[in-house]
């Protein structure tokens, strides 16, 4: 049976409407999470029951699309320029966004900070920035960056534990070209391009995945922080996991070399692809496949591309090692 790896959902324009209304009117997120959540879940509660199944669907079940682009959401009236330095805009009015963000967010569990990617922020805003245009992080925009899962360095030795299992991607500003593409390969499809001596090779731990740029850069001087031995490639045939650092793996053979190459090289053949636009939202399965993006022009001016991102884990029961003091839902 062949498997759908890809969906689209669609808001009807009056519930777009009537959601919008609601949301315009709620504080911004970061000073009471808890609470946001619980107000936008009322809200996205009463989205017609056949787009709302097929949103929880995408969370909860094994078969489901790995990945499922969200159209047609309610947006901010106004926007402030672009930030330049990877941070939230300081001057924004509304947060439409940001509760759309969480709302789709809690449909598939639990947003999560973690305090070495954005300073542990719930709402994480990705835009170019000039320092780390050529780098394979969020900020990067002169450079591809490489089909990858969101990791993030754990002490356990293992990176791709307490990384989220979701991410919501929501665009309120598209880059002035129109140029930039997200791309997701499923790793049902990746397999099934593979030759299997190659995918026999991914699924032996002869890998070692490099933590992500940022912590690299803030914890390490910029020198690479290994992961143990791992495969890239795990769990029963038909519904593999896998996992692949955007800053780079350490292949520990030859054959090891090998095969990764050819993964990224199928990654690209049959990777689906996706220009988000004001109004759309992506939600990824960061177990089911990898996530890339295309190279495209920044300004740093205030019009560059603006994306906000939640890490999303299903439960926080087993990750409960590492929060931190004091915040229920961050991670050290």
């Amino acid at each position: 049976m062949t498997v759908k790896t890809f969906a689209e959902v669609e808001i009807p324009d009056q519930v777009r409407d009537a959601m919008g209304e609601e949301l315009i009117g709620l504080p911004d997120p970061a000073h009471d999470i808890d609470y946001s959540m619980t107000r936008v879940h009322q809200i996205f509660a009463r989205l017609p029951v056949d787009e709302l199944r097929q949103l929880l669907d995408f969370g909860r079940h094994v078969d489901t699309p790995g990945v499922t682009l969200v159209r047609n959401l309610p947006a901010d009236p106004e926007l402030p320029p672009t930030p330049v330095d990877g941070g939230p805009a300081a001057d924004k009015k509304t947060f439409v966004a940001e509760s759309v963000l969480l709302g789709l967010s809690g449909l598939l569990g639990e947003p999560v900070g973690i305090t070495t990617e954005k300073a542990g922020r719930f709402v994480h805003d990705v835009v170019p920035v000039a320092t780390g245009a050529t780098s394979q992080t969020n900020m990067g925009s002169a450079v591809f960056l490489n089909f990858h899962n969101d990791i993030v360095y754990d002490a356990i030795g293992r990176y791709d534990v307490s990384n989220p299992d979701f991410l919501v991607l929501s665009c309120l500003r598209q880059d002035p070209d129109g140029k930039a593409v997200t791309y997701y390969a499923d790793a049902r499809d990746v397999v099934a391009a593979l030759p299997a001596e190659m995918t026999d090779v991914l699924r032996k731990p002869l890998f070692r995945l490099n933590a992500p740029g940022n912590y690299c850069r803030e914890h390490a001087g910029g020198e690479p922080v290994y992961a143990d031995p791992m495969p890239i490639i795990s769990g029963p045939e038909d519904t593999p996991e896998i996992a692949v650092s955007a800053n780079g793996v350490l292949a520990l053979t030859g054959t090891a070399q090998e095969a990764f190459d050819r993964l990224q090289a199928a990654c690209r053949e049959v990777a689906h692809q996706v220009r988000l636009a004001p109004g759309t939202a992506l939600l990824i399965n960061n177990r089911k496949g990898l996530h890339a993006r295309s190279q495209f022009a920044a300004r740093y001016d205030g019009t560059d591309r603006w994306l906000q991102r939640t890490y999303v884990r299903r439960s926080l029961w087993t990750i409960r090692y590492r929060l931190t003091t004091g915040d229920r839902r961050v991670m050290a």
